[in-house]
């Protein structure tokens, strides 16, 4: 089903078939294809002016304006645990971000690559397994198996679960 299949409605007026399917806005982090709920995601956009913020946890990149709201930047790579893209020490270079919010604030996902909407069904969801690396374990919600890779599906109120420091 396609997502001009929209048409389609039942009785109450609801999608067809959208309550047994579950869609997706595909990123990478390294060789990883992970999934964010396309409902939590609200820009994508690429970027290169971020201003750091002092003393902010390492997962922070910083802030940056997005059509005039501010926004916090989180680098996705270091919230899952991995080694920086090589050539990243550049802070000029561009940077792919996923916007979402939550609690009412704005958040940018800086991720490797932005892939495609994928649309799943909701009966091939499966809980993380046990031998995911712990640090993705605690962010995932699941996993779909793919026939040719496993996509792990984020938890975005997770991932937004940040240890701040105390204030001085």
């Amino acid at each position: 089903m396609s997502l001009h299949d929209h048409d389609l409605r039942d009785t109450a007026g609801s999608p067809v078939g959208f309550d047994h399917s579950l869609d997706y806005v595909t990123v990478t982090v390294g060789e990883q294809l992970l999934g964010l709920p396309i409902a939590r995601v609200h820009d994508v956009f690429i970027t290169n002016r971020i201003t750091v913020v002092p003393r902010a946890p390492s997962e922070i990149v910083g802030l940056l304006n997005l059509r005039g709201r501010i926004v916090t930047a989180i680098c996705l790579r270091k919230r899952l645990g991995r080694p920086p893209m090589p050539g990243s020490a550049d802070d000029k270079a561009e940077m792919v971000a996923v916007g979402v919010d939550h609690g009412g604030e704005a958040y940018a996902l800086i991720v490797d690559a932005v892939g495609e909407v994928m649309r799943l069904d909701r009966s091939t969801l499966e809980p993380p397994p046990v031998h995911l690396d712990r640090a993705w374990a605690m962010l995932a919600a699941g996993v779909h198996r793919l026939s040719d890779r496993l996509l792990v599906v984020l938890d975005v109120d997770a991932i937004l679960k940040l240890d701040m420091p105390a204030a001085a």
